[in-house]
């Protein structure tokens, strides 16, 4: 297993594993693409500046790989090589999980992320949540 940021032009990659999971996540043009593969990519994150720091989204790992440390793994990795600030929306049966890695349920939200989480939650719950940068983790990419 290989944890990597994917240069701009192979994002379609993380789009294809998106789509190949039945997600309705995307890539944005904007963001940094990290994602684990074996021979293929099997668990994808993406984390766009936002004022303060970067927000994640789009965090998936493949079903057959859940429940084996991935996805933390992942954000550990993307994290130490971005040192800011994380924001991240999530369902609110989720916060535990993301709790677990260093994320605390908050309402102090950069702007740009304040408005944008009012007009998802008009259609769906979702709790905000934000990692404090260099948190002490300094993790080498996994390698198995």
């Amino acid at each position: 297993m290989h944890i990597y940021c994917i240069p701009s032009e192979q994002k379609i990659r993380a789009d294809t594993f998106y789509r190949a999971q039945r997600s309705p996540m995307r890539v944005s043009k904007k963001a940094q693409v990290w994602v684990a593969q074996e021979q293929e990519i099997v668990a994808a994150l993406c984390l766009q500046h936002v004022e303060g720091g970067h927000w994640l989204t789009s965090l998936l790992v493949a079903p057959e790989h859940r429940c084996q440390g991935l996805a933390r793994q992942l954000m550990s990795v993307a994290f130490s090589a971005c040192a800011t600030d994380v924001w991240l929306f999530c369902e609110p049966s989720l916060v535990a999980f993301y709790q677990r890695s260093g994320f605390s349920p908050t309402s102090q939200l950069p702007s740009s992320l304040t408005a944008r989480l009012a007009r998802y939650q008009r259609s769906k719950p979702l709790s905000a949540c934000y990692r404090q940068a260099d948190q002490g983790e300094n993790p080498a990419p996994l390698s198995r």
